[in-house]
């Protein structure tokens, strides 16, 4: 039998009574792994070895981990600090006595009493006296992966994986084993035989390739993957958006990432005490504030959010500063443009009838899950008409989201400073059966329109772009999208329906 070298090589080496993995074959014979992995399926087409494979997974710490594995898990260190102040402590001095900074303090207290360590309550947190943070599992994990032994518990693996503390690599590993077609074989003689894979300039010159021997070309052998540039999922979803609102008679808006709180907010007829306007939710930046803002809309919009607007308009009676309208944050949303538009401000038609629409990024500071972001993008849209009405405007979402397969779109009544009635819209998530919210909605008030001088009905809304991307590809994660966690494998091979 006459077999190329690399397959004689591999013959040579193989077992017929132990396995023997790729790696170790390709050190012993001097040969690439990619080559012998070739001439592994080459002869196991032959018959004459056979090629078993798993999937080994490799877990190493994360920074984080590292970090934890030298000061010890959050909810341990807090677990100490409760216990040697006498087993009920203060929060506060629990915290301070622990060392615990930042994101650690949340971290501890969502870990505490989920691993039976005590209870925090009312401000204070309680230390049990049957726990025993010596026998830390997780800690324990730590300490045996850091010293280069291996974690068997798959649910205490994808624990550490969720927490960030650990990185889990898998890798396909093949081995090779001799049959007895391939033990005949050897026993019987196996010649190398001289062959070539490609035929060069050299070999067409000299007229060799006449006599040569050309290896067959397998096309069922493995080789590297090639992961080429693809549209992004929500590039995508955002151009179709732009597809169907252009197609529905929409116009586009565009306008400043960073404005002036009085369009991201005052005009909203959103007062300035309101929670989402302090600095838990928004991105205030320490830049000058705006100059030119148009002075007769300022004083309109500070009458309304002081004293109402027609006979039974009433403000709400709190501080209103002109100097907090000036300063500059990134916006929560994009209904800042239309504001502007709405006003005149950008120079846009506002005769009536008018449809407007923007895909664009917000920026809110939210607490990261599998449905919220610091960053997103929004779909704002605005119909300005003679005597709209809520059908008009529940129809316009079907219509809307029926271009997408969304034909489970649910209502339910919201409050909104500065639409009524207001609406919540909700989808249910393809995979998991949830509902999840996709936007929010409403008739503009007489409190946002007459100071903007529009003397017709506006219905509005700001659908979630990512939320929309979750119903039509089947993410159960935000995160998978995009930002530094985001899921390339899913991104690669995403199939987006609608």
């Amino acid at each position: 039998m006459r077999l190329p070298q690399a397959q004689v090589a591999l013959l040579e080496t193989a077992s017929a009574t132990d396995a023997t993995t790729v790696e170790q074959l390709a050190s012993e014979t001097d040969l690439k792994p990619e080559t012998v992995t070739r001439a592994a399926f080459d002869l196991r087409d032959e018959g004459l070895v056979t090629v078993d494979e798993r999937v080994e997974a490799t877990a190493t710490l994360t920074d984080e981990g590292e970090t934890y594995l030298d000061a010890g898990l959050p909810e341990v260190r807090l677990f100490r600090a409760a216990r040697d102040a006498g087993g009920a402590v203060g929060m506060g001095e629990a915290i301070g006595a622990s060392g615990l900074e930042g994101p650690e303090v949340d971290i501890a207290l969502a870990n505490y009493a989920r691993k039976g360590y005590g209870v925090v309550d009312g401000g204070e947190v309680s230390a049990s006296e049957d726990a025993d943070p010596d026998a830390d599992e997780e800690a324990a994990a730590l300490a045996a992966l850091a010293a280069g032994e291996s974690v068997d518990d798959a649910d205490l693996l994808d624990r550490l994986e969720r927490r960030e503390l650990v990185a889990v690599d898998e890798t396909t590993v093949r081995s090779v084993t001799l049959t007895d077609a391939g033990v005949t074989a050897l026993m019987e003689g196996v010649e190398t035989a001289e062959t070539v894979d490609r035929l060069t300039p050299e070999l067409l010159t000299s007229g060799e390739w006449e006599d040569v021997e050309f290896s067959e070309y397998n096309v069922e052998a493995d080789a590297p993957a090639v992961e080429g540039g693809r549209e992004h999922v929500l590039r995508n979803h955002a151009e179709r958006v732009k597809d169907v609102l252009v197609g529905m008679g929409f116009r586009e808006m565009d306008g400043p990432h960073a404005d002036a709180d009085f369009w991201i907010n005052d005009c909203l007829f959103m007062p300035q005490d309101h929670p989402a306007r302090t600095h838990w939710d928004r991105f205030a930046l320490d830049v000058p504030p705006v100059a030119d803002l148009p002075e007769g809309l300022v004083d309109r919009v500070e009458h309304a959010h002081r004293d109402g607007v027609g006979e039974d308009g009433d403000g709400y009676h709190s501080p209103w500063s002109e100097d907090f309208a000036r300063a500059i944050a990134l916006r929560g949303h994009t209904t800042s443009l239309s504001m502007r538009y709405l006003s005149g401000h950008a120079d846009a038609d506002i005769d009536p009838p008018q449809r407007y629409f923007s895909v664009e990024k917000v920026y809110r500071n939210d607490t990261l899950d599998a449905t919220h972001l610091l960053e997103f993008f929004q779909i704002e849209g605005w119909v300005m008409a003679e005597e709209l009405s809520v059908p008009d405007l529940m129809g316009t979402f079907e219509e809307f989201y029926r271009q997408f397969g969304i034909e489970d779109v649910r209502f339910k009544p919201h409050y909104n400073p500065y639409t009524e009635p207001s609406f919540e819209l909700f989808g249910t998530h393809p995979e998991t059966g949830e509902e999840i919210e996709i936007g929010n909605s409403g008739m503009f008030r007489d409190e946002v329109l007459e100071p903007l001088g529009i003397e017709c009905d506006v219905m509005a809304w700001g659908l979630a772009l990512e939320r929309l991307a979750m119903l039509t590809t089947g993410a159960e994660d935000i995160r998978d999208l995009h930002g530094t966690l985001a899921d390339l494998d899913f991104l690669r091979n995403a199939e987006v329906t609608y």
